[in-house]
């Protein structure tokens, strides 16, 4: 490829030619929706995405978020017991059940918020992870923004319904795509289909489970004021889709419309990789340093997520205010990489030096700012 023009973008490659055209739009009878490609972070619907609302059981993500995360630094184990408080024996709604004054081991506790969404079950982890339900939510709304979740307040471990505890679509996206993320070791909980405890069986109360379409999690949750919602994720062909729908007017609903829309985002869009981590994309002009060029890479493998009519259209730039002036750092931002299609918002990658460039001598730059002055710039 050619050397990158001062100021100027360079293609580096074109994806074809041919019609272009917009993925079919999508329209949801859920009061708020987001369904976001977590491969390569690209939000493929939303819809009220960042309005407040009660998030009941879907807020139990963070809970699980917690629960896992003391696990990971050794303040729990999956065998650990814990004693069950009268307040988690008498809460109420979803139950798992558990027995005033026993012990009960951590591993049972996971499965019973997860599968069988235990209120009892949330509570017990709570007090045994922070002493008190109360002082388990404000660690959850300290860890929530660590997170970036923007726009959430938790006032309990269950998501009882509660004015001053709501979420946004958008941030339990983010904590859904936190958890898979940060404890894949202990993902294959949101996957598992019933449980049994203290004699009775629950199902999995996720319908999407059972519906044969590659979905493994995660949450439902219902309230009066909130409707019916559901936190879905599923991984199809190296794709993982996160949905979040809420304000839904039935379980029905919830089941047909989540299942729509998570089988719209994988046949309507497709992931395409450009670039591995490490590998040289262009060379890049120096200014006054020991070598003329330095490989520019991007620091993680690049993917990028639009819907496969907009494909053809596609155009991958490298944009970068070449020469770089010496020295340069293994690592130092050097330009960007700019990919545009009709249709498509468009999205930009920091580009970064693959190796360091020393700066030349006082000698070199006489000689190189010499050279400038009677050729001009290469």
């Amino acid at each position: 490829m050619g050397r990158i023009a001062t100021g100027l973008a360079v293609a580096l490659f074109a994806a074809g030619l041919g019609p272009v055209a917009q993925a079919a739009s999508i329209e949801t009878i859920a009061k708020q929706a987001i369904l976001v490609d977590v491969t390569s972070n690209t939000v493929l619907f939303e819809k009220n995405a960042d309005q407040r609302m009660p998030p009941s059981s879907m807020s139990k993500i963070v809970t699980m978020y917690m629960v896992f995360e003391g696990i990971k630094e050794g303040r729990l184990s999956l065998d650990s017991t814990l004693p069950v408080s009268e307040r988690a024996w008498r809460m109420q709604g979803s139950k798992m059940f558990v027995e005033l004054h026993n012990n009960i081991k951590v591993d049972d506790l996971i499965k019973g918020v997860i599968v069988q969404s235990g209120n009892d079950a949330c509570i017990v982890l709570a007090e045994g992870l922070a002493g008190s339900e109360p002082s388990f939510a404000e660690r959850m709304n300290k860890r929530a923004k660590e997170l970036g979740l923007k726009d959430s307040n938790l006032t309990n471990a269950t998501g009882w319904p509660d004015p001053s505890h709501y979420m946004t679509a958008r941030d339990i996206s983010i904590v859904a795509e936190r958890l898979i993320r940060d404890f894949p070791e202990y993902y294959h909980y949101y996957s598992i289909r019933e449980f049994k405890y203290h004699g009775i069986t629950q199902g999995n109360r996720n319908p999407l489970l059972y519906r044969g379409m590659n979905v493994d999690g995660m949450k439902t949750g219902h309230t009066d004021a909130g409707g019916y919602g559901l936190t879905a994720s599923g991984e199809r062909e190296g794709r993982r889709l996160v949905l979040v729908v809420n304000g839904l007017p039935s379980m029905q609903a919830r089941a047909d419309e989540s299942a729509r829309l998570i089988e719209w985002g994988f046949r309507e869009f497709a992931s395409y990789a450009l670039f591995k981590a490490g590998e040289t994309i262009e060379q890049v002009p120096v200014w006054l340093g020991a070598q003329d060029t330095v490989p520019a890479t991007v620091p993680e493998d690049m993917k990028v997520t639009m819907a496969r009519a907009d494909r053809a259209g596609m155009k991958v730039s490298l944009v970068s205010s070449a020469p770089v002036a010496a020295p340069v750092k293994k690592g130092d931002v050097i330009g960007k990489v700019v990919i545009s299609a009709p249709g498509f918002p468009g999205k930009e990658v920091p580009v970064i030096a693959a190796q360091d460039v020393e700066k030349l001598g006082f000698v070199g730059r006489a000689l190189a700012a010499a050279k400038f002055l009677v050729f001009g710039a290469s």
